[in-house]
């Protein structure tokens, strides 16, 4: 549901600047609607309205430009826009990633703060860019496997080096439904890391 407001106003010019101060955004992406007159003035009702998707599109068509680095962007929703994600192709993919994708993990989470500013929803909201994501994704899953085997052939639990949540999800999505081993994150911060441990009679 993106975010909505109700208050008195005197007029409609008022409501309007009442509405831009209480959610915090312009004001063409509000729209006003009066639900009656009271003794002290207008019932009013301001709702955000802006398609989500797009308006991340456009965030993200902005940092590009002024960069100065052409781009492909490929934006999608799933579920009414429950998730957003967006998929991104440049010249300059290994820049836009950065180290270890803290560039990729940067630009996400200033998607992600755009998108909580019109929304009380909680939106998944994802970025790839030049299939970093994906390819790592597949690598972890990898490396999840094999480790678990190992976990569960010697019942010597393993703790994994150091992952951001993205990585760290793709890791205990993986084990999830393994019956001999289980996940658990350990840590805090950068050194958050995950652990996978052997299941026994207490873990069963």
């Amino acid at each position: 549901m993106q975010k909505k407001v109700e208050f008195i106003a005197k007029n409609t010019e008022e409501a309007m600047a009442e509405a831009v101060k209480r959610l915090h955004i312009s004001s063409d992406k509000i729209f006003v609607n009066v639900l009656g007159e009271l003794p002290e003035g207008l019932n009013c009702e301001a709702l955000v309205d802006v398609n989500l998707t797009l308006e991340g599109k456009k965030y993200l068509e902005r940092i590009l430009k002024a960069l100065n680095i052409g781009y492909q962007i490929e934006a999608r929703s799933v579920g009414g826009e429950q998730q957003i994600h967006y998929i991104v192709d440049s010249y300059e993919n290994s820049l836009l990633i950065g180290v270890k994708g803290k560039t990729l993990e940067a630009f996400q989470i200033l998607l992600r703060n755009l998108i909580s500013t019109y929304t009380k929803d909680h939106i998944i909201t994802t970025l790839d860019i030049g299939g970093y994501r994906s390819n790592r994704a597949h690598q972890l899953e990898i490396l999840a496997t094999k480790t678990a085997k190992e976990v569960a052939k010697t019942k010597i639990a393993v703790k994994l080096q150091p992952m951001n949540s993205f990585e760290r999800r793709v890791i205990h999505e993986k084990l999830s439904d393994w019956r001999d081993i289980y996940t658990e994150s350990e840590g805090e911060g950068e050194s958050r890391a995950i652990v996978i441990k052997p299941k026994n009679k207490e873990n069963n």
